[in-house]
């Protein structure tokens, strides 16, 4: 099992990724406030207090086999190993891109089958997660957007990869299809209906939370 020898706000949120919950969820389970957990995304850096380290230390250790794994694997993300050489988790980037009551979706080309998903892109060494999530957000849609704020991290429960997400906001741009290689179409899906073009099992939590509204 990994070993944390000191809590921070990412390594916090990672944990939080691998158990698959909420902000509000995660707090409920560390008998903390919502807004600490929502502080550690914001502030990636920040040093919990020792009570809560040991909280946090107390929540690994009960975690069940799959989300500690989930966790090793998120941490491999943002810590090379002992010796330094080993490989690098894949991380992709998430653009959350939010105009008024609507957001942004690609219908993605995903082996010969149809899929909305939000834009993304695979972030590169050295790249900041944030700048790419705008910057193929407007490579294959056309629309420049803004972070706004991380939603959050978690490792995608159906393709192992490591995962950022990113609310943004709308900035210029009409939405037309500019990767027809990987994308058949683009669209501004209404908030309320977004579960009819995205099953909610795939949406990462936290989105739901931070875009609002009833989705049906």
């Amino acid at each position: 099992m990994t070993v944390i020898d000191a809590w921070t706000g990412e390594r916090a949120t990672r944990l939080q990724a691998a158990l698959r919950m909420s902000n509000d969820d995660f707090a409920a389970h560390l008998g903390i406030a919502p807004r600490t957990v929502a502080g550690w995304h914001q502030n990636p850096t920040t040093r919990p207090r020792p009570d809560v380290q040991r909280i946090l230390d107390t929540a690994l250790e009960r975690a069940g086999d799959g989300a500690r794994e989930r966790f090793s694997m998120a941490m491999r993300a943002i810590e090379p190993d002992r010796d330094g050489e080993g490989p690098r988790q894949l991380t992709v980037a998430i653009a959350i891109v939010q105009q008024d009551e609507s957001v942004l979706l690609v219908q993605r080309r995903d082996d010969g089958t149809l899929r909305w998903q939000f834009p993304a892109g695979i972030v590169k060494p050295g790249a900041a997660p944030a700048d790419t999530a705008v910057r193929e957000t407007f490579a294959e849609t056309n629309v420049h957007c803004s972070v706004k704020a991380r939603i959050g991290a978690r490792v995608h429960p159906h393709t192992g990869v490591y995962c950022e997400y990113f609310h943004c906001e709308y900035l210029a741009g009409e939405a037309h299809n500019r990767d027809v290689v990987e994308n058949a179409s683009v669209t501004w899906a209404p908030i309320v209906n977004l579960t009819k073009f995205v099953p909610e099992s795939s949406i990462y939590a936290p989105i739901l939370d931070v875009l609002g509204g009833t989705h049906v």
